[in-house]
């Protein structure tokens, strides 16, 4: 019997014939969650996974399972895989290279016969993104019993289209339950979204954590009047007060911890005119450390510096944290399992915290779990110009193939 190898040219079909679901003209992919490319896609995975010998479920929040049988029917599964939305214009293989990798990983199991002891399902999770409905990793959330299927049900789009009407509309509310289940283990291969890896010259980490973030939603309410003749010392400019907050954010992440992150990255104004005082801005801030206590003290200090700049503007606010999660350290045997792959493959690695939420966060949560990186060149994600070279996809397909292996055969 043949050691399983992957098959790098078949997966790059793949990927490329992926890659023309909602393709934009620059060069990325548009298949926000429930769009009709997200259809599309979904549709083109179930497809691939029934060639593959898979049986196919899915699940009340639209979670799709590609379960291949093992030696001993009734020990827990592997569980591994990623998702298939994306991002509005964003890059091709973001979430994609770990479900068409896990798809690659059992064709290879196929084609050298060999079957595992324990099942493997593969995964395509719903609305990781978040961009379209909040918050993000929603079917895996639902999933691990972080969120309830009535509250995810019920989340709207900018449109007041509801998730759980789209999820039926595309034809993806299936039947079988969305709830946590005996796992043996899960793994995820993700690229970085980072700089880290291109940078050191290597193809693979093997991920330790995931760092725990906070996002909070701000509303200054100010004054609209006339551009022109309104004195500097009447107005009430609630753009103004945003841009404090943003100066401020920028300044905590450069005093307040070592890895904090701070971000501003959704800003809504109105009435938007060029000749009006901004009466209305609503916001979002997002802060992100591997340190717990960093975050909260940030999380703690912008509620103040936002008390501020309402004060000085002569403003009212809204504040509200809408998502919280803490600092995420994985398994230590799974990781452990990921730097034995990589050994085994025989290519070089290092040992990352990724300061990207993922699906894995929350299956860490009721199994086993680590995830698998391979580079982001440049370090840019979330763009059309998201790259990553195919020869790292092919060796973060194969440390993730003997990941796999090891552990089904415990």
């Amino acid at each position: 019997m043949a050691d399983p190898t992957v098959d790098g040219e078949r997966f790059r079909r793949r990927f490329d014939e992926f890659s023309d679901i909602g393709a934009t003209e620059n060069g990325g992919v548009n298949r926000p969650s429930l769009s009709d490319e997200n259809k599309a896609a979904r549709d083109t995975v179930v497809e691939w996974f029934r060639e593959a010998g898979l049986a196919v479920t899915v699940d009340e929040m639209g979670n799709i399972f590609g379960r291949r049988a093992g030696a001993n029917p009734d020990a827990d599964p592997v569980l591994f895989g990623s998702h298939v939305d994306s991002q509005y214009n964003g890059g091709r293989y973001d979430g994609v290279v770990g479900v068409l990798g896990a798809l690659e990983a059992v064709e290879a199991l196929n084609d050298a016969d060999v079957t595992t002891d324990r099942p493997l399902e593969v995964v395509a999770w719903s609305n990781e993104e978040g961009v379209r409905f909040q918050p993000d990793m929603l079917g895996s959330g639902v999933f691990c019993d972080q969120f309830d299927l009535e509250y995810a049900y019920e989340r709207e789009d900018k449109d007041g289209k509801r998730f759980g009407e789209e999820l039926e509309r595309i034809g993806y509310k299936g039947d079988a339950p969305c709830e946590p289940r005996d796992l043996h283990c899960y793994f995820e291969m993700h690229v970085e979204q980072g700089p880290f890896l291109e940078q050191e010259g290597l193809p693979v980490a093997a991920v330790e954590g995931v760092f725990g973030f906070s996002w909070m939603n701000v509303t200054f309410e100010g004054q609209a009047n006339h551009a022109g003749p309104t004195p500097m010392d009447m107005r009430h400019d609630a753009f103004v007060a945003t841009a404090d907050v943003t100066r401020s954010v920028r300044r905590l992440t450069a005093t307040e911890g070592t890895d904090l992150v701070g971000t501003v990255g959704s800003v809504d104004v109105w009435p938007n005119a060029i000749n009006v005082i901004p009466e209305t801005v609503e916001f979002t801030v997002d802060f992100r450390s591997y340190d717990d206590a960093v975050v909260d003290a940030a999380v703690e200090q912008i509620q103040r510096e936002i008390a501020h700049a309402a004060e000085r503007e002569g403003l009212e606010y809204e504040f509200e944290e809408i998502m919280r999660v803490d600092a995420d350290p994985f398994d230590q045997s799974c990781i452990d399992t990921v730097v034995d792959a990589a050994e085994t493959v025989g290519c070089e690695y290092t040992r990352l915290v990724s300061g990207a939420g993922h699906d894995a966060n929350y299956l860490n949560k009721i199994a086993p779990t680590s995830m698998i990186f391979v580079p982001s060149v440049d370090g840019i994600s979330h763009r059309e110009s998201e790259f990553t070279e195919w020869e790292d996809i092919v060796t973060g397909t194969e440390v993730l193939l003997e990941a796999v292996r090891s552990k089904a055969a415990e």
